[in-house]
């Protein structure tokens, strides 16, 4: 069912909520401006293309989301992939990518798969994001250095490689005016909190965020000094000052019809971000007044949804943005329409400062994404990987590597391989059989060899049939037991190799007596056949009344 958070959000919405709403979309808006703009440029677009995102998309994302909080709009997570389309397809393919990915979306939430999601192994989503990291680290060399390139390749050897050979147009001034934002934001961040504990008087400078100290800084140092750097609009011109109207791409058939792979990464990562930020928005707001778990399925239509029409409006791909929820929750945001301001506040700064971004050098907006990517990584998992086990560590590894050498859609599909064929091992691993001996049933005292009796634990499926079959190979002369009680799954494999059983017994003429069938085993049972394969005295309760039974007793 399509139903908004927006909905039951304004039940009993005051006046002081709107207030509060206001003030952290307006705040939310200051710090999505120098983020937006650095997005569309790492991802080889115009820096007007991040904005239109954060306008229409966030703005779509808190109207029809299933989060109080959550802000949309362009992610650092998208650049690899966003390059990568379009250098290979061109922009007029990333359009149509991105809508198909919005359908994807959108059919993912109709379906009601946002809980799926949450069974994407940790391993798989840091060793990504990780990965995604680092290559908007290394993608952010060219400006943070000054260098003269005209095009950037999307592949990791082919950016160094790039770098190398460039080299020696490196800018001093642009490496310089880089390395200070940095430096400006790493001690907004890391030490104007601890400076604010010895001189409360600075604590106001904390709220204002880091990003736009620097940009404004920069740009005015620029301007002033005339420093010689590459800006805005210097390499993409001016940014329009207005919203654009629906534009239908010229595309290829023939080309489009190979976006399916890059829409439905999109796509995946679009929700597992999106998702992943509304869980931890949810956390932040649980001890509040207005704390409620999100609805997936609804967040992923919408985001579904913005993105089905955003691109048209030359937008980019969208998701739920952690960076900026934090902050929205932070500053007393309680309602989606908080959300609706700062894509409104946005639209106003477009209006009324376009003409002043072109300003904006491009080493400052590099220092800015060299900062996010920073705190984008969980670069402490490298540190615990000795806390975890083998599988997890190469599962992390693994998928990190492949993202930053060879291509995101890779990683994720062997990640995800790698996962299930590990959480096959543990599961059939932890499903084990255990034979009962006449220590603790003495009634089999002297009748090993004509009866044996055997007790099931865990799953009994695909990964686990190879029990079943060694009680098969080793039957004794006259019945076996089987104790299932202690069996929670039966697959249909695991029913088959059950009814194989019955099949050699039967051949064999022994007898198979089967106790303890109860829940989804049962169910299982009547729908694959097995109990119209057993007489029903064969079907007992328990593993005594299955001995005394075997024993002619």
């Amino acid at each position: 069912m399509f139903t908004p958070k927006l909905r039951d959000a304004l039940k009993g919405y005051t006046r002081q909520r709107f207030y509060q709403d206001v003030g952290a979309g307006i705040t939310v808006g200051v710090v999505a401006l120098p983020l937006a703009m650095a997005f569309a440029i790492a991802s080889g677009l115009k820096p007007e293309a991040g904005l239109f995102t954060a306008i229409i998309a966030g703005f779509l994302i808190s109207a029809l989301g299933g989060s109080r909080v959550q802000i949309g709009g362009p992610a650092g997570a998208f650049i690899v992939i966003v390059y990568g389309i379009l250098e290979r397809y061109g922009l007029a393919n990333l359009i149509i990518a991105t809508a198909m990915s919005g359908v994807i979306l959108f059919v993912m939430g109709l379906l009601r798969l946002g809980t799926l999601i949450r069974f994407i192994p940790v391993a798989v989503v840091i060793g990504f994001t990780n990965g995604i990291a680092v290559l908007i680290m290394v993608s952010q060399l060219k400006d943070f250095l000054g260098l003269q390139v005209k095009t950037m390749p999307a592949d990791f050897f082919g950016i160094l490689h790039t770098l190398g050979d460039h080299m020696g147009t490196l800018n001093g001034t642009a490496l310089g005016l880089a390395l200070l934002c940095l430096a400006v934001l790493a001690f907004w961040q890391l030490g104007l909190p601890r400076l604010g504990q010895a001189m409360p008087t600075t604590k106001r400078f904390a709220s204002i965020p880091g990003s736009i100290v620097v940009l404004i800084g920069a740009t005015v140092a620029s301007r002033m000094m005339g420093l010689e750097v590459e800006t805005i609009a210097s390499r993409f011109g001016s940014i329009p000052s207005s919203l654009p109207a629906f534009a239908w791409p010229d595309f290829s058939w023939e080309t489009a019809k190979f976006l399916f792979i890059p829409a439905t990464t999109l796509a995946l990562l679009g929700s597992i971000e999106s998702l992943l930020c509304a869980r931890i928005a949810d956390q932040m707001m649980a001890d509040g007044p207005y704390g409620d778990r999100h609805d997936a399925n609804q967040e992923l239509m919408a985001q579904g949804i913005a993105n089905l029409i955003t691109p048209f409006f030359g937008g980019m791909p969208a998701t739920g943005t952690i960076a900026r929820t934090v902050t929205n929750v932070k500053n007393g945001g309680n309602s989606p329409v908080a959300g609706m301001v700062h894509a409104f506040t946005l639209f106003i700064v477009m209006l009324v400062a376009a003409p002043l971004a072109g300003d904006v050098p491009l080493a400052a907006l590099s220092a800015i994404l060299m900062f996010v990517a920073w705190n984008m990584g969980e670069w402490r998992e490298f540190v615990h990987l000795r806390q975890f086990r083998m599988t997890y560590r190469i599962t992390l590894l693994l998928v990190f590597f492949l993202t930053v050498i060879v291509d995101l859609t890779v990683a994720v599909e062997v990640g995800l391989i790698a996962a299930c064929l590990t959480f096959i091992y543990r599961i059939s691993s932890l499903t084990r059989t255990e034979q009962v001996m006449a220590d603790s049933h003495p009634e089999l005292a002297g009748h090993e060899a004509r009866v044996q009796a055997h007790r099931l634990y865990g799953a009994l499926f695909f990964g686990a049939v190879k029990l079943i079959e060694a009680i098969e190979e080793h039957l004794p002369t006259q019945a076996v037991v089987l104790d299932l009680k202690n069996v929670i799954y039966v697959d249909s494999s695991g029913a088959d190799a059950l009814l194989a059983l019955v099949r050699t017994c039967r051949k064999k003429q022994i007898r198979l007596i089967v106790c303890g069938l109860v829940h989804q085993p049962l169910d299982m049972a009547q729908r694959s056949g097995l109990l119209n394969a057993l007489p029903d005295t064969d079907l007992v309760p328990n593993l005594s009344h299955g001995l005394a039974m075997a024993l002619g007793r």
